[in-house]
């Protein structure tokens, strides 16, 4: 069956590919392709509910973050396996059949790897990871694994219909420091150009190797382990029917920095 194409366009070098659930579904896996449900200017607009599972992002990697139905905490998928850290700190495994409204993943396939043995602060991460990235991969997928200290992570409490914007979630977020833990930092970069779409810039989850911590990661001061990226250029999306693609760019891009908060 042909695939479902809503859109079609290109944003400087990233190629981006709107679909329909259906047309997900028929979408073939790639490497260096990310495959996401929904964007960020419809959960800031508080569309909390998506179509595609879990189970169906599946299908097309093994490394992503985001969220799950009625933004019910954040979403870590890790070697294949999704995780989802709730308001209260808890992580659980999340079942296929669980729905997202926003959520990237993708084969992660790295092509450029490093050590880091000098401790680094998340902005001087941010740097080591730019330098190592190749010049010319607008999108950006990141894992490492190693000792952090320092981390500052945060949740979300789940909503219920009629959903807030998400900026009056965030602003009942709950936040905890970590002291120190061992585990994998992940998450993605993507360019300016797709605000909106996106998070502009490094959007970054953290899940102990024991599974019991997790969260969206506002701040760490230190980190000491092995980075690898897979960079790419393809962003395919599953579009619920009461969502569009938007104007890829036009967004508030300070008023995603505070939802964002950090990392």
């Amino acid at each position: 069956m042909a695939r479902d194409v809503v859109d079609d366009r290109l944003i400087g070098a990233l190629h981006l590919l709107a679909l329909t659930r259906a047309g997900l579904h028929h979408d073939p896996a790639v490497e260096h392709t990310a495959f996401q449900a929904g964007t960020l200017d419809a959960l800031m607009a508080g569309r909390f509910d998506g179509d595609a599972t879990l189970g169906d992002l599946l299908e097309h990697g093994d490394l992503g973050i985001g969220t799950i139905q009625h933004l019910d905490g954040e979403l870590a998928v890790l070697d294949g396996d999704a995780w989802v850290i709730a308001a209260d700190g808890r992580v659980r495994p999340v079942p296929p059949e669980t729905r997202t409204p926003f959520a990237v993943v993708c084969h992660f396939t790295p092509t450029a790897r490093a050590s880091v043995s000098e401790p680094l602060d998340l902005r001087a991460l941010h740097r080591t990871l730019d330098d190592l990235a190749p010049a010319n991969a607008p999108l950006l997928a990141v894992r490492v694994d190693g000792r952090f200290a320092d981390l500052r992570l945060r949740s979300v409490h789940a909503q219920d219909p009629p959903y807030p914007p998400l900026s009056d979630v965030v602003e009942h977020q709950t936040e905890w420091a970590v002291p120190a833990a061992t585990g994998t930092l992940l998450g993605f970069r993507f360019p300016d150009a797709t605000a909106g779409v996106e998070v502009p810039g490094y959007h970054l989850h953290f899940l102990s190797d024991d599974r019991r911590v997790g969260g969206h990661v506002l701040d760490l001061t230190r980190v000491e382990g092995e980075v690898a990226l897979d960079p790419g250029a393809e962003l395919h999306i599953e579009l619920p029917a009461h969502v569009g693609l938007g104007v890829p760019g036009a967004a508030d891009r300070a008023e995603i920095a505070r939802l964002e908060g950090g990392g």
